[in-house]
C-alpha cells in the first residue's frame, strides 16, 4: 500500500496536469471557434464558385474542354493523395481516424500512390509506412490562400505533367464540436460529369470563355484545397478541446479517487497508533 507522502506527490502531480489540460482547452476553445467560423464561410464561397465553374464547363465545346489540362481524363497509372493532419498531437483520435481513412483508400487503389503531406503527423506516418512523400508542409496556424497556392502548384504540376493521373484529397470534415468526419474526395481532374449549368445564372462574360476557363479551374481548385485545410483546422482545434477536456475530467475524478485513498490511509495510520498508545498504556498498568 502506498504511504501519504506518495499520495500526496500523487496528488499535487495530478492537480498540475489538470491545471495544464484546463489551459489547453481554453486555448483550444478560442483557437476552434476561429476556425469554425473560417471553415462555415469557406464552404458558401466554395459552394457558389463551383457553381460558375459548372455553369462555365456547360458552355465548353468538347475541343475547349480537351484543351484545358486541369479536366483531362487519361488512364490512372499513379496516384497522388494530399493528406491533412496536424502538426502535434494531445487531440484524441483526429490523426488516427484520417491516417486510417487515407490507408483503407491507398490499399484499395490498383495504381501506386505519391503523397503530399501537410503536417507533421501525417508525415512521419508515412515516412515510417515507407510511402512515397513527393512534398510535404507544415499545417499553418492562420492559413491564407498564399500557403495552400505553394500546395495547388505541386498538385497542378504533378497532374499537367504526368507523374500523377488523379489526385485526391484526404482531410477530416468539420461536423460539430464532438462530431468530425474523415473524408477521402477526388480534387483532380475536375470531373466534367458534374459541370452542369447550376442555377440557370445568365452570367456575362468579359474577354471570352476561353479566356476565362483556364485561371478559373486553377482558381476554384485552389479554394478546394483552402477549404479542406480549413475543415482540418477546425476539426483539429474541436478534437483537442473536447481530448483536454476528458484529460481535466478524469483528472478532477483521479483527484477525488486519490484523496479518498489518502484519507483512509491517514485514518489507518491514525487507529495504528492509537491501538499501540492503549496497548503501551494497558502494559504500564499490569506493571
Amino acid at each position: 500500500m502506498a504511504t501519504l507522502r506518495e499520495i500526496r506527490k500523487r496528488i499535487r502531480s495530478v492537480r498540475n496536469i489538470a491545471q495544464v489540460t484546463r489551459a489547453m482547452q481554453t486555448v483550444a476553445a478560442t483557437k476552434m471557434r476561429r476556425a469554425q467560423a473560417a471553415a462555415l464561410a469557406a464552404r458558401s464561397y466554395a459552394d457558389r464558385s463551383w457553381e460558375m465553374l459548372a455553369s462555365l464547363c456547360a458552355r465548353l465545346s468538347p475541343a475547349q474542354q480537351r484543351s484545358q489540362p486541369l479536366l483531362q481524363v487519361r488512364p490512372v497509372r499513379t496516384v497522388e493523395m494530399v493528406l491533412f493532419t496536424s502538426n502535434r498531437g494531445l487531440c484524441g483520435g483526429y490523426n488516427h481516424n484520417i491516417i486510417a481513412e487515407a490507408l483503407r483508400f491507398v490499399n484499395r487503389q490498383d495504381a501506386p500512390v505519391r503523397m503530399v503531406t501537410v503536417g507533421r503527423k501525417g508525415r512521419e506516418y508515412c515516412a515510417r509506412r515507407g510511402l512515397e512523400i513527393v512534398a510535404d508542409f507544415e499545417t499553418p496556424d492562420h492559413p491564407t490562400t498564399l500557403d495552400v497556392r505553394a500546395i495547388v502548384e505541386v498538385l497542378a504540376d504533378d497532374f499537367v505533367a504526368g507523374r500523377a493521373d488523379q489526385v485526391w484529397l484526404a482531410y477530416t470534415e468539420f461536423i460539430s464540436t464532438l462530431t468530425q468526419r474523415p473524408q477521402v474526395r477526388q480534387l483532380l481532374p475536375i470531373q466534367r460529369g458534374t459541370c452542369e449549368p447550376g442555377n440557370g445564372v445568365p452570367y456575362l462574360l468579359e474577354p471570352a470563355v476561353d479566356a476565362i476557363i483556364g485561371p478559373l479551374l486553377r482558381r476554384v481548385t485552389e479554394i478546394q484545397v483552402y477549404r479542406a485545410l480549413l475543415e482540418a483546422l477546425a476539426s483539429e482545434h474541436s478534437a483537442r478541446m473536447v481530448a483536454m477536456r476528458n484529460a481535466s475530467d478524469n483528472a478532477v475524478t483521479l483527484i477525488g479517487e486519490l484523496t479518498l485513498s489518502y484519507n483512509k490511509a491517514r485514518q489507518e495510520a491514525i487507529t495504528k497508533e492509537l491501538i499501540d498508545i492503549v496497548g503501551g498504556a494497558a502494559a504500564l498498568a499490569r506493571t
